[in-house]
């Protein structure tokens, strides 16, 4: 029977000093270790997401005891085999097996959303389907035009593109008018930032989604349910500064007044049309979304049909396939532009595959000391005190570290494990947590800068305008999951 020096890999286990604990400090305190690498290694030593993450699950793994292991075996109903197993296993081996389980759950999917995202801006389809939502709309309600175009963009690419992208029609939208600038920017960011951590396939709702056990279907339509509760808040906030205060438009260092209008008179004639255009964004939603309502209405071949076509990797790899159709046909690109623009899509999505992946691998050795457990055991099964706690415990971690996404992971790493033992359907968790992650927006979150930077706002600007109102719009996301709780225990399912 090999010894704990052997089960850890040759790292010293803290089982001994253990007994100078009772279980439950020992959980508090192995908890309060992961946590402050993450945040302290994000902060102080300004280390990247990915090695926090490594190294937190690293070292709790070390610190996790064979008792803790025999009593996470038994909460999972694992055999006799199965315990022996994961106790001789290294900590190294660990930690690897929870960041490869990780990975094949979610990289696929961020690899597709990245190419879908890519494509969408190569090919002018991005820039199609916000014009074409200011055409709907017209110039008077040109901010609804944004919060819509902002929250649509917003599942399949990253929040910080969809500023990059928006803002210069914002300025210009600000040069034809001679106002209303303030609302613009506010609006722009009212769309994109709930998608951002409500709607899959963007890593964050993502990840949360697939830790939880939340079918992505269900998570993509309450995402939206709830998504469009905050959005509408955020227009009215909005309206309501706009009429009070004014921002002046400025030149900033991104894009100067001359870029903004280039970008606003580039002909419509040179971008796709508008249904293939939205093609590459609602394929996705109408097959894992379709597939999830019609489930019980189906059987026999039809139910294997639509469940080939509603699983989660087909349906984006499908739809990152017309994504790059629409760039090769409209763009005419070559062969080798094409192949550029997928290496750089893939890129960028690797690092978020990396982090959430090492994510994923902190959150499974957080739940082998039994942690889960321990909250279980002292929150009550309230589902309003569960949602609660989910929210508060993120936004603690947003605020303390400014990323949205590594707050999301590192809460459902804490509250994954007690998901299926709770009284509140785990869908209302993973909206809880998504909500927690806006507040509170500042100078720790690169967000905050590419808002300020790119709108020309100072920075105390983006603390009276931008942080009060993603703070509230999450607290008004909280307030809609604790109602639909109430209302609709079991949506969508």
């Amino acid at each position: 029977m090999s010894s704990p020096l052997d089960r850890t890999g040759g790292l010293p286990h803290v089982s001994n000093g253990s007994a100078l604990m009772d279980p439950t400090t020992h959980n508090l305190f192995i908890l309060a270790v992961g946590v402050a690498v993450v945040l302290g290694g994000i902060l102080l030593l300004r280390l990247h997401a990915f090695l926090a993450l490594v190294f937190a699950a690293l070292l709790v793994a070390a610190m996790t005891t064979p008792d803790m292991l025999g009593n996470y075996a038994a909460q999972k109903g694992l055999n006799a085999n199965a315990l022996e197993s994961l106790q001789n296993q290294t900590v190294g081996a660990r930690v690897a097996d929870a960041f490869g389980s990780t990975a094949a759950k979610i990289g696929i999917l961020i690899a597709m959303a990245s190419i879908i995202g890519k494509c969408l801006l190569d090919s002018g389809a991005a820039d199609r389907i916000v014009r074409s939502a200011m055409k709907l709309f017209g110039e008077r309600f040109a901010p609804l035009a944004f919060v819509f175009s902002g929250f649509l963009l917003g599942i399949p690419v990253f929040f910080d593109t969809v500023f990059y992208l928006m803002i210069p029609l914002g300025k210009a939208m600000r040069l034809r008018s001679g106002k209303n600038y303030l609302l613009y920017v506010l609006t722009i960011v009212a769309g994109g930032t709930m998608a951002h951590s409500l709607v899959p396939p963007t890593p964050g709702p993502l990840f949360v989604a697939e830790e939880l056990g939340v079918d992505i279907g269900r998570m993509m339509i309450a995402g939206c349910c709830v998504g469009l509760f905050t959005a509408a808040y955020g227009y009215f906030h909005a309206l309501l500064m706009n009429r009070f205060c004014e921002l002046p438009l400025r030149e900033s260092a991104d894009f100067s007044l001359a870029d903004a209008e280039r970008a606003a008179q580039v002909d419509e004639a040179e971008l796709p049309p508008l249904f293939f255009s939205l093609l590459p964004i609602v394929l996705p939603v109408i097959l894992i979304g379709g597939y999830t309502i019609s489930k019980p209405f189906l059987d026999g071949q039809w139910q294997s049909i639509a469940a080939t076509l509603g699983d989660k990797n087909i349906a984006l790899t499908i739809s990152a396939a017309f994504a790059l159709a629409l760039l090769m046909w409209h763009k005419r690109t070559s062969r080798e532009d094409l192949a550029d623009a997928v290496g750089k899509a893939l890129s960028s999505g690797g690092v978020i595959i990396l982090i959430t992946s090492a994510g994923g691998a902190f959150g499974a050795m957080l739940q082998q000391t039994g942690v889960a457990g321990l909250i279980e055991s002292i929150s009550p099964r309230d589902p309003t005190i569960v949602i609660c706690l989910a929210f508060f415990i993120t936004t603690a971690i947003r605020s303390a570290q400014g990323s949205s996404t590594v707050a999301m992971i590192t809460t459902v790493g804490i509250l994954g494990g007690m998901a299926s033992q709770l009284s509140v359907d785990p869908v209302y968790l993973a909206l809880a947590i998504g909500c927690g992650s806006k507040p509170i927006s500042w100078m720790n979150d690169s967000g905050f800068w590419v808002i300020t930077k790119m709108s020309g706002m100072t920075e105390a600007e983006g603390l009276k305008y931008i942080s009060p109102m993603t703070a509230i719009m999450g607290l008004v996301g909280l307030v809609v999951t604790v109602i639909g709780a109430q209302v609709l225990p079991h949506p969508f399912g």
